[in-house]
């Protein structure tokens, strides 16, 4: 007993240190002399900090089964953990309310507040009822900051705040959600699990509201954790939210890197949470103006909730203006505010492709008015470009200039570039009727947004609109033309060696997530796809 006391000492002190591979050799020796509970559920801590999210699951579960004989209370912990995770890693709903069911049903048994509040938590991370979450976490809240227990202050808080977004309140609920990073990372908390819960909980409503610019600021301040334990966005869901910021936002290899590892570690999960990863990655396609890669990649999941804006948008910009509003009139009002208005401004546009302007006007109405029921941003973006676009189908370019260039500012605050390059656009079309001037320089401006991104549907397109409109459209390539910064060139020759990202980084002294961003900087900067061919490149400029 005194060596497998040893073993579990050492294996808890590494795992406080964030040594993950030290942790797992303390712990699974000890497991090898006596499948301790402790044992058990350390060793299953240092295999999901490792990527081993099978095995992690199956010590959880074993080290439950140990918990329930020995120790109810850390039984309703481990509960709590697997229903959390089950929803985030494999979005299995059935496992992840039965696990909170049980943490719920344990705990009411033991008649400690702190513990019935954290099974709340549990019961609240898998319910499809907003209001309900947002009771449930501010209950949890009061006992939290009554009891001083900081981790489960800050975990309440941060789901709180998630279920005050769903409902449209992105204010009051993104302020929750930064108070509950800013006590994590500040160390309020005891467990680094308390910043993976507060992170991936922002990062996902982040991207729900298109607050993109909370994200990066975040991910910045994020720097020292990910020094010490590593990157917070261990879950399929939470890796797939962060691509779809940076797709957002203009950085497309880095996306293309993030979005295509959430894809690899869905491929365990269930359904669920594959369509996400599709989605974004499909959503990037779309925008990249490769309409059969994304359309294929949404394959097997139309019936996904969270698939089906990009699908319409997907029939739409395939010239299917039927097969989008049919889709979009079977699932409004089934939706969250922040999908209905992308719902609604397709459908809107749409009806514009139609000749249907009275229905684009009562979208754009429609929209204009969920804007004033929320204060989201990215809503009032949205209704004010279908209201301009709808007026300009009406001829009355003055009053669509108006909301056109408003709609332009809201996408900029947003730091969305594709957008705002996309209302310039309608904004040429909505000025052209006067000065010819400054319309063609609005396009000139989107023309060159759209190339830098590689939006290359919307380059021809604003290519086209200039040579009707007489002016020259010389087509510039894709952003990039300039050289590789020094260290970028060494990381170049050494991916041309055939090396992986790991062996880069031991061999130039820098960090693995480093390497991932300079051979995303390398690629996008050449215009290559990918790795071969940027050795390819080499090869031809060395010769």
């Amino acid at each position: 007993m005194e060596g497998i006391d040893g073993l579990l000492a050492a294996g808890e002190k590494a795992l406080g240190a964030g040594d993950w591979v030290a942790a797992r050799a303390a712990f699974g020796d000890s497991v090898g002399i006596s499948a301790t509970a402790r044992g058990l559920a350390g060793l299953g801590d240092a295999q999901w900090w490792l990527g081993d999210v099978r095995t992690a699951f199956s010590c959880w579960e074993r080290a439950y089964a140990e918990f329930q004989r020995t120790d109810p209370g850390q039984a309703v912990f481990t509960a709590l953990g697997l229903s959390l995770l089950y929803d985030a890693n494999f979005g299995d709903r059935a496992a992840a309310r039965g696990w909170a069911a049980r943490a719920v049903r344990i705990a009411s048994q033991l008649g400690d507040p702190v513990v019935s509040a954290w099974a709340s938590l549990a019961r609240a991370g898998c319910s499809d009822d907003p209001p309900q979450v947002a009771a449930w976490s501010e209950a949890a809240y009061e006992i939290a900051a009554e009891a001083g227990d900081r981790d489960l202050e800050l975990c309440a808080l941060s789901l709180w705040g998630a279920a005050l977004i769903n409902q449209g309140q992105v204010l009051e609920g993104t302020a929750l959600l930064d108070e509950a990073l800013a006590g994590a990372l500040g160390g309020e908390g005891t467990r680094p699990d308390t910043v993976v819960f507060t992170s991936c909980l922002l990062m996902r409503s982040c991207v729900r509201g298109a607050d993109f610019t909370r994200v990066v600021q975040w991910t910045r301040s994020l720097d020292g954790f990910i020094a010490r334990y590593g990157c917070p966005y261990l879950h399929a869901t939470c890796r797939a939210s962060y691509g779809a910021v940076l797709a957002c936002t203009g950085d497309w290899p880095r996306a293309e890197i993030e979005l295509t590892a959430a894809a690899e570690l869905a491929q365990e999960s269930l359904p669920a949470v594959q369509a996400e990863a599709a989605a974004f990655l499909a959503d990037l396609r779309l925008a990249q103006g490769r309409l059969a890669e994304a359309r294929r990649l949404l394959t097997g999941f139309e019936d996904r909730t969270i698939v089906q804006p990009v699908l319409a948008a997907v029939y739409l910009a395939g010239g299917e203006a039927a097969l989008a509003t049919s889709l979009i009139q079977r699932q409004l009002g089934q939706t969250t505010p922040l999908e209905e208005a992308r719902f609604r401004e397709v459908l809107g546009q749409a009806c514009l492709i139609t000749g249907d302007t009275t229905g684009a006007a009562a979208e754009a109405a429609r929209l204009t008015a969920l804007g004033s029921a929320t204060d989201s941003g990215l809503i009032a973006a949205r209704g004010a470009r279908l209201c301009g676009q709808t007026l300009a189908a009406e001829g009355r370019s003055r009053e669509a200039v108006l909301r056109l260039s408003a709609a332009q500012t809201w996408f900029g605050l947003l730091e969305m570039p594709l957008e705002v390059a996309r209302t310039r656009m309608m904004l040429a079309d909505a000025m052209s009727s006067g000065d010819p001037a400054p319309a063609v320089a609005e396009a000139r401006m989107a023309l060159a947004v759209f190339e830098d991104l590689g939006a290359a549907a919307d380059a021809d397109g604003a290519a086209a609109w200039l040579r009707a409109a007489g002016a020259s459209a010389a087509r510039l390539g894709p952003r990039g033309a300039g050289l590789l910064t020094k260290r970028e060139l060494d990381v170049l020759k050494i991916l041309a060696e055939g090396l992986p990202n790991p062996e880069i980084a031991a061999r130039l002294y820098i960090s693995r997530r480093t390497v991932e961003h300079h051979v995303a900087s390398i690629l996008s900067k050449l215009g290559v796809r990918n790795r071969t061919e940027a050795a390819a490149y080499l090869t031809r400029v060395s010769e």
